[in-house]
């Protein structure tokens, strides 16, 4: 019972530890988005200050950020919804088929480092004047965005029984009725997690953006350079575009916490 105890303990204790390794770097973020330029370089206000919203009115007034969250909100949407219009399917047909060839061709789209991407894709574009546009943007992103997606759901249908769909077409289902109302509903976890980890990355990438985008569909990742200048880094709205960039995958995290943790086990074990 004592040593129970003890392991308890030190179990508790090192989560404390790795907790506290990851989220002090976001703490520090956060409050150093309500300081001033001397408070953030100063270590006396580390933690006593005076917080002030001086760095937000100045995010959303001066920079007009509202526009590159719609840019960056517009691409993510439309990129996920894309790779998961042709990628869902598609990793149904692999899994049902056993196309163990097509599989490995995904997993080697996928560890392929997306900076190799890009000359290609920057010569591609700018031939079909897709630079600075949505459509350029959409479709890099859906680059690294669908052979995720696929990768992530082939396991969940390979765990689908097959004899249930038989006996939906023995009821008159067909192929593709039994894939809408019956594997997608049941897959349900797997295709939300893979949407939200598919929209984290879109949200937050940056190597396509800087190439690809321009002042009009400049999203959110290229915009925060806007804070930084040869001659100094603007800290505190830094911080606070910080802020805003993590706000809505912190929170989409939050809410989708069920079925992630169920999608990412789930997907791992096959029937």
């Amino acid at each position: 019972m004592k040593q129970s105890t003890v392991m308890r303990m030190n179990y508790t204790l090192m989560n404390i530890l790795v907790l506290a390794f990851f989220l002090f770097p976001f703490l520090w973020m956060l409050s150093a988005s309500f300081k001033t330029q001397v408070q953030v370089l100063s270590s006396q206000y580390l933690f006593a200050f005076t917080p002030t919203v001086k760095n937000y009115i100045t995010v959303f007034k001066e920079y007009d950020y509202v526009k590159f969250i719609t840019n960056s909100l517009v691409v993510a949407v439309v990129s996920t919804a894309g790779a998961l219009l042709l990628g869902l399917p598609a990793a149904y047909a692999i899994a049902r088929h056993r196309m163990q060839y097509f599989a490995m061709a995904i997993l080697v789209a996928k560890i392929i480092p997306g900076i190799t991407y890009l000359v290609p894709w920057y010569i591609l574009f700018n031939q079909l004047k897709l630079v600075d546009t949505y459509t350029g943007l959409v479709l890099s992103h859906m680059v690294i965005g669908l052979p995720f997606i696929m990768w992530v759901m082939i396991p969940f249908f390979e765990s689908f029984p097959k004899e249930v769909e038989e006996s939906c077409w023995i009821d008159g289902c067909s192929r593709i009725r039994t894939f809408f109302q019956m594997v997608l509903p049941v897959s349900m976890p797997g295709i939300v997690t893979a949407s939200l980890l598919a929209f984290i990355f879109s949200w937050n990438n940056f190597m396509f953006s800087l190439i690809l985008s321009g002042e009009k569909t400049k999203p959110l990742p290229i915009a925060v350079f806007n804070f930084i200048s040869g001659n100094a880094i603007h800290w505190g709205a830094l911080m606070a575009a910080a802020c805003i960039i993590t706000l809505p995958v912190v929170v989409m995290a939050l809410f989708a916490q069920k079925y992630i943790v169920s999608g990412l086990s789930a997907g791992a074990v096959k029937g």
